[in-house]
């Protein structure tokens, strides 16, 4: 289990909605904490486009991501990022950022959460959320430069059975929100819509065909791109062995067991 402050996270009222932050990492943190002008005076900010936005790397030593929440398809046309009102405890980023919380103290491999905002407007909100930034590179920008060992798939596979066995289904678990860290780890990010649900071999098997179909794509997109169907039988070798392994360490004597 990772040190996180012994009373939990840390939650401030604000005059349009609420903020909830990791008190060892921002004591009390204010709205400019979200702003990327006050980042910005300060030198420390970078804008690096990814999915239905931008996110932004801010901090002195631009440790940290923030990402403001956007809405993508048909419906980003009238509404960019603005969400329907239905609770707190209903809205996207603090949904995110408690799972990353709770997924951080267990010692899985995701981002530490910062700090989110919640700002209502009548029956609508926006929101923002700041976690740590991994030192890493996605798997879909690696790929588009040369194949990867082997053993890299299989250790892909057997964190994302980790995950799993946590209960963590991933709501767009693609080639770009997994990540390969300077350490030789794996990561994966954005976890907005994500959800723990108890693990069962149907949404697992959905998930890893989600990954594969994100694989696909990108390989049409980019026929060069460095991946093909001994990198995926080894993910899958590698996901084996993780389940297994997670059956070893969790289940108890005469406990039935959940398929891979």
């Amino acid at each position: 289990m990772r040190g996180v402050a012994a009373r939990g996270p840390g939650y401030l009222s604000t005059a349009r909605g609420a903020v909830v932050h990791d008190p060892l990492l921002l004591r009390r943190p204010g709205p400019e904490v979200f702003s990327t002008e006050y980042w910005r005076e300060r030198g420390g900010v970078l804008s690096v486009t990814a999915g239905r936005g931008s996110v932004w790397f801010v901090g002195e030593t631009a440790a940290w991501v923030l990402r403001h929440y956007r809405r993508g398809g048909m419906v980003a046309r009238l509404v960019r990022d603005r969400y329907v009102w239905t609770g707190l405890g209903r809205t996207r980023a603090w949904r995110e950022w408690h799972l990353l919380y709770d997924l951080y103290v267990r010692g899985l491999p995701v981002p530490r959460p910062v700090a989110a905002r919640v700002e209502r407007r009548g029956c609508s909100y926006r929101a923002d959320i700041i976690t740590e930034r991994l030192p890493g590179e996605p798997l879909s920008a690696l790929l588009a430069r040369g194949a990867l060992p082997l053993e890299t798939w299989r250790a892909i596979g057997r964190v994302i059975a980790g995950l799993h066995a946590g209960g963590l289904w991933h709501a767009d678990l693609n080639a770009h929100n997994i990540l390969l860290c300077a350490d030789d780890g794996v990561a994966v990010i954005d976890l907005d819509r994500a959800r723990l649900r108890r693990p069962a071999r149907r949404w697992r098997r959905r998930n890893l065909a989600r990954l594969r179909r994100s694989l696909d794509k990108l390989r049409r997109q980019e026929p060069a791109l460095a991946f093909n169907e001994r990198d995926w039988e080894a993910l899958r070798a590698g996901y084996a062995e993780g389940a297994a392994e997670h059956r070893l360490t969790r289940r108890r004597p005469g406990s039935p067991e959940d398929g891979p």
